[in-house]
């Protein structure tokens, strides 16, 4: 019992690594997912280990690379490219012309990985687009339409140098958005009626959802009320999870519907009758694998996605100011009253994310068990996380939780590849 009482969790570190195909670098992430939190985004902080004498006067650089992805591969005729790519920072890394401030992981990796390890971190420039991957159909070639972040981490005599493809890594990382800290008391809702040619009296629909913002794998609460001051009667009720795309490069927009439901519960509502309901629907991605256009969350693996988060636009931005690809949601309720009554529609907007950092839904940390007296974490997640507030890499209250004493607790993961492979990620 008393070694039960002893017993202490330390949170284990994983980190990302991914080593050149000569084999002589190899490049540690700690994480895949960098957070934008509007006012700052999560830098991306890593480390690059050399072999012995390999360099040999020659340098390592770093360079982060974003390709918006805007149509297809095969609608690309004349010389016509329906896709964009850019280089939004290139740094030398070794050897290194400034001085770095390092955040905790590194400190961790230096200590753990020795001399040859070096530190690089790039910052995302403002208002880039979060990682978006429109999903293909069977019959659609190439790569899926979206937008792409990739690390690329290489050797070379010169900046103006590409490197030779045996001495680079190429990694896929992905830049989120998360909910605020507090969903807010707004409940969305929309009141709509509809008139009748040659009828007196109008149909009224009204739809309340129970919160703003709900978090990926929820179930969305919609409290329908319908009065029916008509001569026409309702014979069904449909409602959509409504998934709304506007591609900015070509001023595009569609929607797609990512859940679903119909009923005839209450109905036919007949004149001079009222119905009230709550409905749930459950908007996933493992619901919409075959459906081409879903957006999703950029995802580096198949067991690795969700739809696309809402994007989220900083306190005095339009939201027409974004780039990418903007994602919105929606419930939207029709009232079928027949062939010649019509429908009468409504749509509320609403927000889907995931959990903001420290709020119970953040990525799940690797546990194991310490005997050790004293191993344990030190308690300060609070306060931890109000210093991440400026420039740190990832909630450092998951850092403060490592025992000091030795590096132990660090889990080496392979680095996945992109979901569509290609010959740079060979």
């Amino acid at each position: 019992m008393l070694q039960l009482l002893l017993a202490t969790y330390v949170v284990a570190l994983k980190v990302y690594k991914k080593i050149t195909p000569n084999g002589k670098l190899t490049v540690y992430l700690g994480k895949r997912d960098f957070i934008d939190h509007l006012e700052y985004v999560d830098p991306i902080d890593g480390i690059v280990v050399v072999e012995n004498d390999y360099l040999q006067g020659r340098r390592v650089f770093g360079q982060v690379s974003t390709i918006y992805r805007y149509g297809r591969e095969e609608d690309e005729v004349m010389g016509v490219k329906f896709s964009k790519e850019l280089v939004l920072v290139r740094e030398q890394i070794y050897p290194s012309k400034k001085e770095k401030e390092l955040t905790p992981v590194q400190h961790k990796l230096l200590r753990k990985l020795g001399n040859n390890a070096y530190p690089f971190i790039f910052q995302f420039p403002a208002n880039s687009p979060s990682s978006v991957t429109l999903q293909p159909g069977d019959d659609d070639q190439g790569k899926p339409l979206g937008v792409e972040y990739t690390v690329k981490i290489y050797v070379a005599e010169s900046e103006d140098d590409k490197g030779h493809k045996r001495s680079a890594v190429t990694l896929a990382i992905k830049k989120l958005q998360t909910a605020p800290p507090a969903r807010g008391r707004r409940l969305p809702s929309s009141l709509v009626s509809k008139g009748f040619t040659f009828s007196q009296g109008k149909l009224n629909l009204e739809v309340t959802l129970d919160k703003e913002i709900y978090y990926h794998g929820e179930k969305v609460s919609a409290t329908v009320i319908v009065t029916n001051n008509s001569r026409k009667a309702v014979k069904n009720i449909k409602m959509f999870v409504m998934q709304h795309c506007e591609v900015t490069m070509v001023n595009a927009q569609f929607s797609r519907h990512v859940a679903s439901l119909e009923t005839r519960e209450g109905c036919p509502i007949t004149p001079g009758a009222s119905f009230t309901k709550q409905f749930y629907l459950v908007p996933l991605a493992s619901s919409n694998k075959d459906r081409r256009g879903i957006a999703l969350d950029g995802h580096l693996k198949e067991d690795d996605v969700n739809l696309a988060s809402s994007t989220m636009v900083a306190e005095g931005k339009a939201p027409n100011e974004n780039m990418g690809i903007v994602i919105s949601y929606s419930v939207r309720v029709k009232l079928n009253c027949g062939t010649l009554g019509g429908e009468l529609m409504t749509d509320v907007p609403f927000k889907l994310m995931h959990p903001a950092q420290g709020s119970g839904g953040g990525e799940s940390a690797t546990v194991k068990e310490s005997s050790r007296q004293g191993g344990g974490g030190r308690g300060g997640d609070s306060r931890g996380r109000d210093d991440m507030r400026r420039k740190q890499s990832v909630d450092r209250g998951r850092y403060d939780n490592y025992a000091n004493d030795d590096d132990d607790n660090i889990v080496f993961e392979d680095f996945a590849r992109l979901r569509m492979n290609d010959g740079d990620e060979d």
